[in-house]
């Protein structure tokens, strides 16, 4: 299968997860900026405001996901979906810190401005892949519930018929 048709056949799922990964962004660039410029100012505290506006986003876009982007994939199992929904943001989060903490403090890029450039034009997009295939695969994999979105696939081929069983 091509990558065309993949996408194709998750447009409407893949549209979903870009619209609230956007509102995301605003919600933790919003909170991130509010504590380096208000609370944590003084204090130069970059990886905790990074943490924290991440923790408020994800709060966001687990509810944001269930609901919406993966409603025909979610399982009857929210406190599980929550869980690995949480353990795949961790392993986002620890990755986006990561490229944070190594601009800031090891390569000394600390202004503002470069702390939201690592931050998202290169922390993010790193984060998001983790996020969308930890997501797809791992959290909302309840593919015996009808698809909420006809443009969303449940065969693991990504076509829209039944896996068909080799006997």
């Amino acid at each position: 299968m091509s990558i065309g048709t993949w996408v194709r056949g998750r447009a409407g799922e893949l549209a979903k997860f870009g619209t609230v990964g956007v509102v995301g962004i605003f919600v933790d660039a919003g909170v991130f900026n509010l504590l380096l410029l208000g609370p944590l100012a003084a204090s130069n505290k970059v990886i905790t405001a990074k943490i924290i506006a991440s923790l408020v986003s994800t709060i966001f876009a687990w509810a944001a996901h269930r609901w919406w982007t993966f409603s025909g994939r979610r399982s009857n199992r929210p406190l599980r979906e929550l869980l690995v929904f949480a353990v795949i943001n961790g392993t986002a989060l620890a990755a986006q810190a990561a490229v944070l903490a190594v601009s800031h403090y090891w390569l000394g890029y600390t202004s503002t401005l470069a702390d939201n450039f690592f931050a998202y034009a290169i922390g993010l997009p790193l984060g998001t892949v983790v996020r969308y295939v930890g997501y797809r695969t791992l959290v909302f994999n309840d593919t015996s519930a009808p698809a909420a979105d006809a443009g969303v696939t449940s065969g693991d081929d990504g076509s829209s018929a039944p896996p068909v069983r080799a006997e």
